[in-house]
């Protein structure tokens, strides 16, 4: 089941909702209105939007001066531009500075499909990760975004959100209770964890049931805060099941896989496989194709639990 509204349209209309109540919030798009729905925050509060046109780099410069002098800003573009373009930007104007600008990169991994290999970000998390109190976080569904929205404004420091623009499948209901940088577990299991973020979470829910029609139970735990990551979580789950498989639509090379692992190694080593993009660029292409070309299928996450699983 897909939920009943875009992502992006959650993003956009709570963030309306949100600015009601604070003064403080305001937007920057680069020139990406239509594509984010950030044209209702245009219309509610015209002079707290501004459109700062392709260029990403002022994007993140306007953004952090806004944050000096009081304000919560959410910069948007897409994520290899919200990220790679300007990367010194966001060290050194944001980070550096400590200040608490919300950078939105939208159209993660394989779901940039026909924009292609120059739009298709499997890095934008390593190199975010890379940035010292950088909060790293990717939303499941729709869901899990609205109610992470308001933790994430009220946050003191810079958050990176690596949004899905358009229907996710629906993982939660509205009764989810959760809090950055501590992981959910969907489900229990005894034999492997698999570990997902993203548009991979339904497909790790989907690879376990795979899996339990061939008697092998699997847990799945959603790990949304790449960073901080969930250590507690992590360790609790090698513990109990012995394997570990990571899920996500992203490069293994310093994503979650590579920050996953990091946990695994010191402190509950155990046999551990990853479901990523190896050393790739994208290419144009519909979902479906770059997933299996990739080997992001819930094909791949059965074949590499059970290979874990063999591992102990």
């Amino acid at each position: 089941m897909t939920d009943e509204k875009e992502v992006r349209q959650v993003m956009a209309a709570g963030l309306v909702e949100a600015a009601r109540k604070d003064d403080r919030i305001v937007v920057l798009d680069a020139d990406l209105m239509s594509c984010h729905s950030t044209k209702c925050f245009l219309e509610a509060f015209p002079e707290r939007f501004i459109n700062v046109g392709i260029a990403e780099a002022n994007l993140i410069g306007v953004a952090a001066g806004m944050a000096a002098f009081g304000k919560i800003p959410f910069a948007f573009s897409f994520a290899p531009f919200a990220t790679r373009r300007c990367y010194d930007q966001i060290f050194i104007s944001v980070a550096y500075s400590k200040l608490p600008v919300k950078i939105v990169g939208s159209d993660p991994g394989v779901m940039a499909e026909a924009n292609g290999g120059t739009h298709m970000p499997f890095e934008d998390m390593s190199i975010m990760r890379a940035i010292p109190k950088m909060v790293c976080f990717e939303p499941a569904d729709a869901t899990m975004l609205a109610k992470a929205l308001p933790q994430i404004i009220d946050y003191p420091g810079a958050v990176y959100i690596r949004m899905f623009r358009k229907k996710a499948e629906k993982i939660y209901d509205d009764g989810l209770d959760f809090k950055l940088g501590k992981a959910v577990t969907l489900r229990e299991g005894k034999d492997v964890t698999l570990v997902a973020s993203g548009i991979m979470v339904a497909r790790a829910l989907k690879a376990a049931d795979e899996l339990a029609a061939e008697g092998i139970s699997a847990r799945v735990v959603n790990i949304h805060t790449w960073k901080p990551i969930d250590e507690d979580a992590i360790v609790e789950s090698v513990k109990a099941t012995g394997a570990i498989v990571t899920c996500e639509n992203h490069s293994t090379y310093g994503g979650l896989g590579s920050a996953v692992a990091e946990v695994v190694v010191e402190k509950c080593p155990a046999p551990m496989e990853l479901i990523g993009v190896k050393n790739s660029f994208g290419e144009v292409g519909k979902e479906a194709y770059l997933s299996e070309k990739f080997g992001l299928t819930v094909a791949d996450i059965v074949a590499a639990a059970k290979k874990a699983i063999a591992r102990k």
